[in-house]
């Protein structure tokens, strides 16, 4: 869920700053998620964690933790995590961060997405939240030490998600790691390959392009050859990790 970058300040804790957003919702942010993200109804329904794991089959923690430990236990630098996230995914990625020298760029295109993050992070957490659009990322070259892209390709057209991936790729330092996690297509055995396909094609019509296709689809070719995969929940979830050459 990201987008754009229009500067104004929103008071936040120590150590917390907040860029929020001033320019349109994306036409196709408004089109099919404005019930997930865009309307303070849906912020309000889904900023739950027993939802949030009840949307995942009640997987979050474990596909939460496995973002995390692809990353690090003692993430200093500087890391990156693409789209805001429901659910605690951010307290925990920001715990796992010395007290010093450490910093986390959170970005989004929502105001609303980034003003419900602001709302959850303890006083100190080190993490600036930036309104901007994730396929074109106002960032220079090798800027972070790692990335984290969290359940966001699935809500993206393919021209988006192909930027999207570009930019990440770019703006990670070579030898930094860049972890995704999203939807797969399910193995032939797990029954949601067949009773969730129509679910997603009604609520998040982008999302079975990651059943059609390999998410090496759209990363740049040269991230092609240092990538892993792992898959969870009968194949429903998967795990990518990308090396920076």
């Amino acid at each position: 869920m990201l987008r754009d970058n229009t500067d104004v300040c929103v008071p936040l804790p120590p150590r917390v700053g907040a860029l929020q957003l001033a320019s349109p919702v994306p036409a196709y942010l408004h089109t099919y998620y404005w019930w997930a993200y865009v309307h303070p109804h849906a912020v309000r329904v889904f900023e739950r964690q027993w939802l949030a794991n009840a949307i995942l089959w009640g997987n979050y923690a474990k596909l939460r933790d496995a973002a995390l430990d692809e990353l690090g236990g003692d993430l200093g630098g500087r890391t990156l995590q693409v789209a805001c996230a429901y659910g605690d995914l951010t307290a925990r990625l920001c715990a796992r961060m010395p007290a010093s020298a450490a910093t986390l760029d959170v970005i989004d295109v929502l105001p609303i997405q980034i003003e419900n993050l602001r709302k959850k992070l303890p006083a100190g957490a080190p993490a600036r939240l930036r309104a901007m659009d994730s396929s074109s990322l106002d960032m220079a070259d090798a800027t972070y030490d790692r990335a984290l892209v969290f359940f966001l390709l699935h809500e993206q057209p393919e021209d988006i998600r192909r930027r999207t991936l570009a930019e990440v790729y770019r703006v990670v330092k070579p030898g930094g790691r860049i972890v995704i996690v999203d939807y797969a297509l399910p193995r032939r055995m797990n029954p949601l390959r067949y009773l969730f396909r129509p679910v997603l094609a009604a609520l998040e019509p982008f999302a079975l392009d990651l059943w059609n296709s390999e998410v090496a689809t759209w990363l740049p070719a040269r991230a092609q050859r240092s990538l892993r995969k792992d898959t969870y929940f009968g194949g429903l979830y998967q795990k990518i990790v990308v090396e920076k050459a």
